[in-house]
């Protein structure tokens, strides 16, 4: 059954972030399948502009501002109001999303996917609660996208019988396909025992921690996908302070060359101190990769993804000393590494392909669609 499909969230590509990529992917994935498929989203300026991406109809609403991260758009509401869609998807946190639905969507059909309490922002929290309330309880469907998020959240555990878990997917070819030349270039370059990590440098990805976790590990930590501001700036700061920061390299976006990045390291980390890391799709992709992860158990989906032992190894966050022995650990030893690699890509091709979360999720759309 072909389905208008219509998706809100604040930000899209060329916006780069975790949710914005799993975004991409799945409206993309949806519209390749026949579906019509509209992404509702705030624009980097005032300006409204309608684009057509990889068949996705994407409208970029004209932005006012943005306040405590959250993009501020008149224009959006008044396009939700154009729209007749079988399915509002909604992707949270997006208050201005959440309540322009509420009052102008005309949908036959409202799903949200729960992606991350709101932690930071504690005093938005407070004034979202009762509008998030609303929406989870008026919702026809609500994803979450760890059996570990629903227990853990205080706003789906006590809605957890409606929750439908479906984790997150990716297109796992694009990681296992060989780059042998790009990474032995990388290799060849910043050399072996490279330690890598991917994300932009927010507060809660805890990448001081990595680097204070440094003078301990003889290797060399590659960061990928931090954008360059002050947050960079202190980090290199406490780099050179500790007397690392030959081994700590800023690489930037890097987009194009994440798959020989993945491929050229012999661990990924992801040392997140806070439940915003509600999930860590990039350990998916180091996983499929076949290298072993070390990331912090946060009370999320993180260490649901990546099972101590199994896949990697789960150290306690804000604990450089924890941190860098897990490295050590692995880097000094090449059949440990051998085996959880080979373990973390056979649980990504069986649990988190691309094509097994499309397909659940469409599979949700039209139990929804079917219902009273």
């Amino acid at each position: 059954m072909t389905m208008k499909i219509l998706h809100i969230y604040k930000d899209y590509y060329p916006v780069v972030g975790g949710i914005e990529n799993h975004l991409r992917l799945l409206a993309e994935a949806q519209a390749s399948r026949g579906h019509e498929v509209t992404v509702l989203t705030t624009g980097p300026t005032w300006r409204t502009r309608v684009e057509r991406q990889n068949g996705v109809r994407v409208i970029f609403a004209g932005r006012l501002a943005t306040l405590a991260s959250t993009p501020l758009s008149l224009a959006l509401p008044l396009a939700l109001l154009r729209q007749r869609p079988d399915i509002a998807h909604l992707h949270f946190p997006y208050p201005v999303g959440d309540l322009a639905q509420a009052l102008f969507g005309r949908a036959q059909r409202t799903v949200i996917t729960y992606h991350s309490d709101i932690v930071r922002q504690k005093g938005l929290r407070r004034l979202y609660a009762p509008l998030l309330r609303r929406t989870l309880a008026r919702a026809d469907g609500i994803v979450a996208t760890s059996p570990r998020y629903v227990e853990t959240s205080p706003f789906l555990a006590p809605l957890a019988a409606r929750c439908t878990v479906i984790p997150y997917g990716i297109e796992t070819s694009r990681f296992e396909a060989s780059h042998t030349a790009e990474a032995a270039a990388i290799r060849a370059q910043y050399g072996e025992r490279l330690i890598l990590f991917v994300g932009q440098l927010r507060y809660y990805k805890g990448v001081e921690y990595l680097i204070q976790a440094m003078p301990q590990v003889a290797g060399r930590a590659l960061l990928a996908g931090g954008e360059s501001t002050w947050r960079q700036a202190e980090l290199a700061q406490l780099a050179a302070k500790l007397g690392v920061a030959d081994r700590v390299v800023f690489l930037g976006q890097q987009e194009r060359t994440l798959p020989a990045l993945y491929q050229a390291c012999e661990v990924f980390t992801l040392p997140s101190l806070e439940r915003s890391e509600a999930f860590g799709i990039v350990q998916l992709e180091a996983m499929a990769a076949g290298r072993p992860v070390v990331s912090c158990e946060v009370g999320t989906g993180v260490a649901w993804v990546n099972q101590d032992e199994v896949t990697g190894l789960g150290v306690p966050p804000r604990d450089p000393g924890r941190l860098a022995a897990a490295l050590n650990r692995l880097l000094d030893d090449p059949a440990l590494r051998a085996r959880l690699g080979q373990a973390g890509q056979a649980r990504v091709r069986q649990e988190f392909s691309l094509a097994r979360m499309v397909g659940q999720i469409e599979a949700l759309y039209q139990r929804v669609l079917a219902g009273p």
